[in-house]
């Protein structure tokens, strides 16, 4: 079942969703913001944020958005959740009938909302489905086995997306809780950060199992006020990409928090990742929907001081150790 599938983004997610998808037989064009991006890919096979794969000849990189959306049957949008919506608003008069799946995980910041809001109000005749799971790009890119999520507004589109993507390396399973599964892979980033943080300053494997199981239920706690469903904070798209994005030096987010744990600043903690941080945005929206919410959040309110009010992280941590006794459930 040959598809044309465009993906509007030349970053190390879109590129590896790429290689899988040209891989198992598809026509694939990627939408690059950069010249030198898309000739590195069409003339050298190569991504310079995946330096190690050599990128299949089923695909091509393009700075058209028309020459990349026309005759497509899939649209993977892959682009950082701060551009999406006026990303979206440079390629939505090419958009016909095709399923449009959000491969970003965050939240627009100056509105609190979460991607298929955005793309709903942009383009409100779209068909809608939301790709997430435990999936580091330089993974997926080396066909290292994989299980992911996708969920659609149609029952009939997710099984359809389902058998695009799936094969003996990537692992797709269904769900109708787009929402659900969005915030999990946009929460997950800020407990990933914290995650680094506590690696930098020396803390131990009693710290991480405390920092995960109690994160999880942060963002289980936001993300059922948000409309997603529980049990979806404890399968693949929370919990699963929970614990890959806070243990492993893949994780830019993990990296980031690494950094702040040293004493860089936030500026200088960008500069040295060198690409977009979702999770750092994420820590402020989150902080704020908590506070709309009237959610206690105790872990994201200690992560939002140390960013944006210079809390030291070991006051940070002695701080959520000696919060008033507390009920585990």
């Amino acid at each position: 079942m040959m598809k044309k599938i465009a993906i509007i983004g030349s970053g190390s997610w879109g590129v590896a969703l790429a290689i899988h998808l040209a891989k198992m037989g598809h026509l694939v064009k990627i939408w690059s913001y950069m010249e030198e991006e898309a000739n590195l890919i069409n003339k050298e096979r190569k991504c310079k944020f995946l330096p190690e794969v050599t990128i299949p000849e089923g695909v091509v990189c393009t700075t058209s958005y028309q020459e990349a959306i026309k005759e497509s049957e899939i649209i993977l949008h892959v682009t950082p959740s701060k551009f999406t919506r006026s990303t979206v608003r440079e390629y939505k008069a090419y958009v016909t009938n095709q399923i449009v799946v959000i491969c970003t995980k965050g939240f627009e910041k100056e509105t609190l909302s979460t991607l298929d809001t955005v793309l709903k109000e942009e383009m409100p005749e779209t068909r809608l489905a939301v790709l997430s799971g435990p999936s580091h790009a330089e993974e997926v890119s080396k066909a290292i086995p994989t299980a992911m999520v996708i969920a659609a507004e149609d029952k009939e589109d997710a099984k359809l997306l389902q058998d695009v993507f799936m094969n003996e390396n990537l692992r797709v399973y269904t769900s109708d809780d787009m929402r659900g599964i969005e915030l999990g892979g946009a929460l997950k980033n800020i407990i990933a950060f914290c995650a680094g943080v506590a690696a930098e300053i020396g803390l131990g494997d009693n710290t991480f199992a405390a920092l995960i199981t109690r994160g999880l239920r942060e963002i289980a706690r936001l993300g059922t006020e948000l409309g997603g469903q529980k049990e979806t904070f404890y399968g693949l798209t929370g919990l699963g990409d929970l614990i890959v994005t806070c243990l492993s030096e893949h994780s830019r987010n993990r990296r980031a928090g690494k950094l702040i744990g040293q004493g860089k600043t936030l500026e200088e903690t960008r500069a040295e990742i060198g690409m977009v941080i979702e999770g750092v945005d994420n820590i402020e929206v989150a902080y704020e929907l908590s506070k709309k919410y009237h959610i206690e959040m105790p872990i994201v309110e200690a992560v939002y001081d140390m960013l944006y009010h210079h809390l030291d992280p070991k006051v940070a941590v002695n701080q959520l150790m000696t919060r008033e006794k507390k009920d585990e459930m």
